[in-house]
């Protein structure tokens, strides 16, 4: 193999590279060495000088790195960083200081939802504890008025779209909620009180759909997603219209309105509590936690009243009432020994569950709350005056004109009679009112005397003074002192006009005389249930002496014989297998309008056994229009029909003797 040819030093190749012998342009050259021999850097003879390629200079070796100044551009990052993290600082505490209050008001515009929680209200319950008054859950279906603006529903007529879909449910007018849904500044209205769960639960269903709706569809709005319940409890009475007067009702509000369910309001309502949560398009989260006070439940309620004897006094005295087309009427049933009321019913009454369709004038206890002149059935104070000071007895005689000039006036007898010869027991049998006045006038050797005398027994019966039972609206009648007496009261009080009570006061002189002279005040509440389940009993009733055990019995007798004798005024009470005693009455009535006397009052009071007196029922009926007005005969039935009802609750004994004769008349030739 051979070696490539290497070029001869000191010569250099033609532009053209090297030639070839026999070339063009090699004639008359030299010989190729002397050709080739040349030196370097010297042209040929001849040719042109051409200029020396210059060499590569060899590359500089590269200059020394210098560094910069790091200190300058440190600080640089280290300003721009403060600056920034400065700005930073400045916003946080704006934003978690200065400005904390205003975020926090917007986070919990739609996020917190605070709602009382009602206390359950006592159960008001009759004394065998069946419930009178009791309350079941309920609603009230609220708003926020803000969440209904056009800003936060991004729609113009967000309030006009949801009264439409709640009207329907809650039985409320479309216009008259919309209006609340656009109450301006406000953030909570009421827009139903009262509704049922089932209520509840068809709007949360209908909120639920809406909200479902408003996620699948772009842009679309939940408009009921302002609405809310309040959780409540709503009051029930299971008797409807039963002693309605007596336990009255709640308002709106859920608090007393009328009877016992004001009076006793603070024990039954109990203590409201509150509970707080997050929401988020109208549901709870569950994991953001609860903040709950708990509700104190109210206490509950025992009544002296009896259930079944309350019906039967109810429906005698509703059906005489329409009967007599009288304006209304009251029956009370009272323990002799014991003061409890065991009935109190008003006629006409009205349904607490629905008070829509109740009349003004039935709101109320008629029977405490009624003054009225009590006629002939008052005559039984007058006689108990009489007899225990002293100055007559059962068989004195009484000569009875047929008629009595006093003062400005002539007294009459409800019916027109000549003289009449009678004892005092028949002065009360045949309810005499010129008798009467002839027998207290021997109270004293002067009118003023006699007067005092007997207003001083009034008062000791209860007249004029509040009963004791602290009823709402409760009246204390009408009792003036006996130095203010005009000139016919001091004749007309001792047969009952010219003064007035109320039918429960009236009904506790009558239990004074079968309790033996002793005066029980009467009472509605036999105790309470507090929430901790123990039972607290009322306090015992406050008791006074009225008249002596003696003078009681002889008038209980006297009151027989108005019932039993057939010349009493009472026959129509009469119950077979009881000794019965009572007394009617017919007084002129003041009309509450024009304050002037027009119409009746008629009424009958009394006790049974009389030989063992249980129970006091006493009928009152003001202003009977239709057939007759006399009180043995409207008004003896009704008692005959409640006591006899009320004995046989009771398991009274029959009376096991017959009724002492007392005389009515006497044969003025054997005087």
């Amino acid at each position: 193999m051979s070696e490539p040819r290497r070029p001869q030093r000191g010569r250099l190749p033609g532009p053209g590279g090297p030639r070839k012998a026999g070339a063009p342009g090699a004639a008359g050259q030299g010989s190729p060495r002397s050709q080739d021999a040349r030196r370097p850097g010297r042209p040929a003879p001849g040719a042109a000088r051409r200029p020396a390629a210059r060499r590569p200079r060899p590359p500089r070796p590269p200059a020394p790195l210098r560094l910069g100044r790091p200190k300058p551009r440190l600080r640089l990052v280290s300003v721009a960083l403060t600056l920034v993290m400065l700005a930073f600082v400045v916003r946080l505490l704006q934003v978690q200081a200065v400005d904390a209050p205003a975020y926090a008001a917007k986070a919990a515009v739609n996020r917190w939802v605070s709602h009382t929680v009602a206390a359950d209200r006592g159960t008001i319950t009759d004394r065998s504890g069946t419930d009178l008054a009791t309350t079941v859950d309920a609603y009230d279906i609220t708003a926020d008025p803000f969440l209904f603006t056009s800003a936060q529903t991004k729609t113009t007529d967000a309030p006009a779209q949801a009264a439409e879909l709640l009207a329907p449910i809650v039985g409320g007018d479309a216009r008259t909620i919309a209006k609340k849904l656009a109450t301006p500044n406000s953030r909570y209205q009421v827009i139903a009180r009262q509704q049922s769960p089932q209520v509840w639960n068809q709007i949360k269903d209908l909120k639920r759909a809406l909200n479902d709706k408003a996620a699948k569809t772009k842009g679309g709005v939940n408009v009921l997603a302002g609405v809310f319940s309040d959780p409540h409890t709503k009051r029930v009475y299971p008797g409807g219209d039963l002693a309605a007067g007596v336990i009255g009702f709640v308002n709106g509000e859920g608090a007393g309105g009328g009877g016992l369910e004001a009076m006793l309001n603070q024990e039954l309502a109990g203590e409201a509590g509150r509970i707080r949560y997050a929401q988020s398009s109208g549901r709870q989260v569950p994991t953001a936690g609860i903040q709950e006070h708990p509700a104190v439940p109210g206490s509950d309620v025992q009544l002296t009243i009896d259930r079944d004897i309350q019906w039967a006094a109810q429906s005698a005295i509703t059906a005489q009432v329409q009967k007599s087309r009288a304006d209304r009427g009251y029956v009370i049933v009272q323990d002799t020994r014991t003061g409890e009321i065991l009935a109190m019913a008003n006629a006409p009454g009205y349904d607490p569950n629905d008070l829509t369709h109740a009349s003004a004038n039935a709101l109320g206890n008629a029977a405490v709350q009624d003054a009225y002149e009590p006629g002939s059935v008052s005559k039984l104070m007058s006689m108990a005056a009489v007899l225990d000071q002293g100055v007559a007895t059962p068989e004195t005689h009484v000569t009875v004109p047929g008629t009595l000039p006093r003062a400005d006036r002539i007294f009459h007898d409800d019916v027109d009679h000549g003289t009449w010869s009678l004892t005092l027991n028949g002065v009360l049998a045949k309810s005499s009112n010129i008798g009467t006045i002839l027998a207290t006038g021997q109270l004293g050797k002067t009118q003023a005397q006699a007067n005092a005398v007997l207003y001083s027994y009034l008062k000791k019966f209860g007249i004029g003074d509040p009963t004791g039972l602290g009823f709402p609206g409760e009246t204390r009648g009408i009792l003036a002192k006996p130095q203010n007496w005009n000139a016919s009261q001091q004749y007309t009080i001792p047969f009952g006009q010219g003064l007035s009570l109320n039918a429960l006061q009236a009904t506790s002189v009558y239990s004074t005389v079968a309790n033996g002279g002793v005066r029980v005040e009467p009472s509605l509440i036999r105790g309470i249930t507090g929430p901790d389940g123990r039972f607290v009993p009322s306090e015992a009733p406050k008791t006074s002496r009225v008249v002596s055990e003696k003078t009681a019995k002889t008038l209980a007798t006297m009151l027989e014989s108005v019932v039993g004798d057939e010349q009493g005024t009472g026959n129509k009470a009469q119950i077979a297998g009881y000794r019965v005693a009572g007394k009617t009455g017919t007084a002129n009535r003041v009309d509450p309008v024009t304050g002037r006397y027009k119409g009746y009052t008629a009424s009958f009071l009394g006790f049974a056994p009389a030989d063992n007196p249980r129970v006091t029922v006493s009928c009152v009926i003001q202003n009977p229009t239709s057939g007759s007005y006399f009180g043995g005969q409207i008004c003896g039935p009704v008692f005959k029909q409640v006591m006899e009802f009320a004995l046989k609750s009771l398991q009274a004994a029959p009376s096991g003797a017959e009724a002492p004769h007392l005389p009515v008349e006497f044969d003025p030739s054997k005087r």
